[in-house]
């Protein structure tokens, strides 16, 4: 039994911190919609320490399963959960993976915020180098690149 209890509050830890994470990823979408840089920054370094010890009590939670009986080659840990027939457990990874499931939603609309931020920002550099007309390229990462991106812009 000390192994359900430490799975229970492992993941009653993983639904609060993926909760918290999911506010973080809100205020950075605040953050980078009003193109607050210096604001970004102490948020992008709660989200590492955040996604540091997430990270870390997944292990546990696999040890702590593989100690309960669970097999990674019978499929995902839900399913052992699901048909061990603790219902707390069940219900609790649920949760856990709703939260998940918000956070990598959220974090997918600030990718594309961030997108469309290094859009703009290319465009204007385009029009400082003064090839904002000229024809465009794909590069081998896939962003585009100007035929004539080569000029110089100053010199020391």
């Amino acid at each position: 039994m000390a192994a359900i209890d430490e799975l229970k509050q492992l993941l009653h830890q993983d639904v609060s911190d993926l909760n918290q994470l999911a506010l973080l990823l809100e205020e950075e979408k605040v953050k980078l919609k009003s193109s607050d840089i210096r604001a970004i920054e102490p948020l992008t370094q709660q989200k590492n320490s955040m996604l540091g010890q997430i990270r870390e009590r997944a292990k546990r939670k696999i040890h702590v399963l593989v100690e309960m009986g669970y097999r990674p080659e019978h499929g995902e840990p839900s399913r052992f959960i699901r048909s061990a027939g603790l219902s707390e457990l069940t219900t609790l990874w649920q949760a856990a993976e709703q939260a998940l499931s918000t956070c990598h939603e959220r974090n997918r609309i600030n990718g594309r915020i961030v997108s469309h931020l290094q859009n703009r920002l290319t465009k204007l550099t385009d029009i400082f180098r003064g090839s904002a007309g000229q024809a465009k390229l794909y590069g081998s990462s896939g962003q585009q690149t100007s035929v004539g991106q080569r000029n110089i812009l100053a010199s020391a």
